[in-house]
This record gives C-alpha cells, structure tokens and sequence, in this order.
C-alpha cells in the first residue's frame, strides 16, 4: 500500500539531501501539453547526481512514497502527472544536465539524462557527428524522458527509435540501488539486456539517470523537396522509388494533407505555404549523402521518374538552406497549429505501410459515421507512423464534443488494431492509454509485464497507474 507525502513525510526526504534540492511543486510540473491531467501539488525533488537520485529513491521506498520521475514535461500520454493516488515525491532530472564524455572515433556520447535534447544534437556537431533523434519538443524534451519514452521523430525511417541509438544507460531502480550499465559496448550478449527493459518503461521500473547515445557521420549534404502526390497510395509507392534511387540516404519522408496547410493558415499564417494551389497530399523529403553523391542531382532524377511514373503532379526542390528550413517549417508547425485549433481526439498510431493507405481511406468513412468532423492526418508514413486527429468544424470547438471523445478514439484504435497495428506508435502509453493497452495488447504479453514490474518494484512506488493499472484501480 502506498502513502501520501504528508509533511512529516516531506521532512524526511529534506533530511537526506541540502535544502536547495527541494522546492514546491509549480504550475510547470503540474500540468501536461494537452490538458487533459492535473498533477497533484507536493514536493518537487533537484537532484544534482545519481547519487543523490537514488537517496530519494531509497527514501521513497522506505516510506512507500510514490515517484514521479520528470524529464522535460512533454510527454502527450500523462506519464508525467499523477492527479489521482497518493501524492507523489516529484524527481524531476532537470538538474542533472551534464556530457561527460565525447567520443566521436567511437560515434559515442555520453549524458545525464536532464540533458536537453536539442543540446545533445549541438554536441554532437561541435565534434562533427550527428545525434538524429530530431522531434518537435527537442528545445525543452531531455533525453531521459525520450528514453524513457522510447521516442521516436522524423529520423526513424533512417536511425529508429530512441531504443536504437542508446548503447547502455545508467538508473536507479526502485530498491535505490543503482544500475551501472553506462556501456559504450556495441556488442554484449552478458544475459537479459536490462537497458531494453527500462527503454520505453516511462520510469514505471527505475529512473534512468545517464545514457550513452550512438552518434553517426555527419551527412556531406543534404537535399529537401515537397512533391505533390496523387494519394497515400502513390506516397507508398514513392518512398519505393527513393530508396531504389538512394538506398539508405533517405532521411525524412512525412506525409502532409490538405488540412494541415488549411489549419496553418487559420492560426499561424507567418507560416508560408509555398503551393499555388494546396495539393490534398504531399510528402517532404530529406535526404542525406555522402561522398561525392548530388541530394540536388538526386531529387531531380527523383522527380523525374516519379513524375513519369504517375506518382507525383507537382514538385519543388530547395535551393538553399532556408527554403529548406522554410519547408521544415511547414512540418515541425502543424502540431502547434493542431493544439490551437483544439482537437477532440487524438490518435498516435502506426500500421504496416501495406495497410496505411487503405487505413486512411477506411478511417475517414468511419469517422462521417460518427459525426462531421475534420480529420488532420499527417506524420512519418516511411516508418507507418500516423498522426490521425480529428477536430471540431469552424465555430465549434472540442468542448462541444466532449460526449463523443471515447467514442472517436475506440473507432481509430479499433480499426488499427484490425489492420494489425499499434495505438501507440511513439508516445507511450502513459495514463492516457491504460485501458487501450489492456484491450489491444496480447494478455500474455500483459501478465509478463504485471511480473516484471511487481518483481523490480514490488512496493509500486515507480509512476504508479502508468502504463499498468494501479491494482484494485
């Protein structure tokens, strides 16, 4: 059974650790990007190393406090808050902000997991490497909270996930012991991968405090360009083409609709759209070559072909660095378009590439049955991943459709789960998709993961009611 952090609760933790390793919880450690939780106010922890880290675990676990480990605040899914249960000791890493080691012969490395992740990718270039995990929250996400999430972004196709660029992290597990896995090894087969384990755990099995993250070659250039494409089916049938042109070179490869640039210009419209006439689909690329080889020369022929070949009606290849940020631009803002138009329901979803096409069509009838909705349907299509939202028509907002909210995400997530898809692509599950996980996922896959976390935490302290249902919850 887990206790309140009552004051004299609160008390003991100030007695393990300096006074300025404690503060009140505000505001910013309270609340999550879309609103949809409310964290519990109490005593927000600074940890300044591992050390200290696994003192206010060993606390914790003492008095059988429940933690919330906090990295940037960003999460989507509400790992990050607690608005029900006991209240929480709040750990936030933000304090731990160190990169200890560099070591580009290596493509290694090394951080504090409050490190932030646009600052890993600017150390990375300082010793001329590439750190690609690349995201829309990268100048406030860190890189414990993206382990800890397993995150993903629009380097996927060509990197993966987070889980694919960490060679060995370094965390304490709820016990209070600390886990010394820091390894730069690319080979090891010394039994269970622990690092695995607590990738993508969202801090329900430990705290991850260090990590060391594999760096790539720097790409000698680079090219961008937005073609327009037919349909989904033909955006398919397009990365094809880049990739018997180009192999691995391609970097990026995001599907944009109609609505996205419909939903820029209704609230951001310094946000140019470089289309005379908005196409209903197109897709950005990027790639990434080395040696002597021309992204320019390549996105011609790119075009060319695909043009030849039915797929693309229109194009446009950047000539600098800017129109290429101008096209990033359009991309990396949709989000935060999204967020002011207020959605009724989101959806982080991913599908074999086979099934996306026919996924979109078939979500778009199922959603008109439902009610008039405006659907914005977008993300990294290279990798079968979907940003499928739907949204309120102009004059109504997503209060007025609070009724139907579980209605409109068990009609996605149904029709993910029969095309043989995941209703969380690279959010996590948090406290948001509890449920989802317990009517989608395997059950044995289910029981295995209640043994695991009972065994590493058996008092339940870790993030309790994320990802598995407090029980008796």
């Amino acid at each position: 059974m887990l206790n309140s952090l009552t004051e004299e609760r609160a008390q003991a933790f100030l007695s393990r650790l300096p006074k300025d390793r404690f503060a009140k919880a505000d505001a910013a450690h309270l609340h999550e990007p879309r609103g949809r939780y409310a964290g519990q106010a109490g005593l927000l922890a600074l940890p300044r190393n591992t050390d200290e880290v696994a003192t206010l675990v060993r606390a914790a676990a003492d008095m059988r406090v429940p933690v919330i480990p906090y990295g940037g605040g960003t999460g989507l899914v509400g790992g990050q808050v607690a608005e029900a249960g006991p209240i929480p000791l709040i750990l936030s890493l933000e304090k731990m902000t160190s990169i200890s080691a560099v070591y580009p012969e290596e493509n290694v490395l090394i951080a504090d997991a409050g490190v932030i992740l646009a600052d890993v990718q600017a150390a990375a270039e300082q010793a001329n490497r590439l750190f690609p995990l690349s995201l829309a929250a990268e100048g406030s996400a860190r890189i414990g909270g993206n382990l800890s999430t397993n995150a993903g972004g629009t380097g996927v196709l060509r990197y993966g996930n987070a889980r694919d660029l960490c060679l060995g992290v370094e965390a304490v597990l709820p016990s209070g012991e600390v886990f010394q896995g820091l390894s730069r090894l690319r080979k090891d087969n010394t039994g269970y991968d622990l690092r695995h384990l607590l990738i993508g755990a969202e801090g329900t099995l430990g705290v991850i405090t260090a990590a060391a993250l594999k760096l790539f070659p720097r790409p000698s250039a680079t090219g961008t360009a937005l073609m327009q494409v037919t349909s989904p089916s033909a955006a398919l049938s397009l990365l094809a083409l880049v990739r018997d042109h180009v192999g691995d070179g391609v970097s990026a490869f995001e599907l944009i609709g109609a609505q996205g640039f419909a939903f820029l210009a209704e609230t951001m419209p310094q946000v140019r759209n470089p289309w005379t006439n908005t196409p209903d689909w197109c897709v950005l690329i990027e790639l990434g070559l080395t040696g002597a080889q021309d992204p320019a020369a390549a996105l011609e022929g790119l075009f060319a072909a695909a043009t030849e070949a039915g797929l693309v009606q229109d194009g446009m290849i950047a000539q600098n660095a800017q129109q290429s940020a101008d096209f990033w631009s359009i991309r990396e803002n949709i989000p935060e378009a999204n967020r002011r138009i207020g959605s009724v329901s989101s959806h982080d979803i991913s599908v074999p590439l086979g099934a996306l096409a026919d996924f979109i069509a078939e979500g778009g009838k199922r959603i008109a049955a439902v009610g008039d909705f405006r659907i914005n349907c977008f993300g990294h299509v290279g990798d079968g991943n979907l940003h499928y939202n739907v949204f309120p028509t102009p004059g109504k907002s997503r209060a007025d459709h609070e009724a139907q909210r579980p209605e409109i995400k068990r009609v996605v997530h149904d029709l993910v789960h029969e095309m043989g898809g995941s209703v969380s692509a690279e959010h996590g599950v948090g406290r948001l998709k509890v449920d989802d996980l317990e009517r989608y996922a395997d059950p044995t896959k289910l029981v295995a993961m209640r043994a695991i976390k009972t065994a590493l935490d058996p008092h339940g302290i870790m993030n309790p009611g994320a990802v598995l249902r407090l029980p008796g919850g």
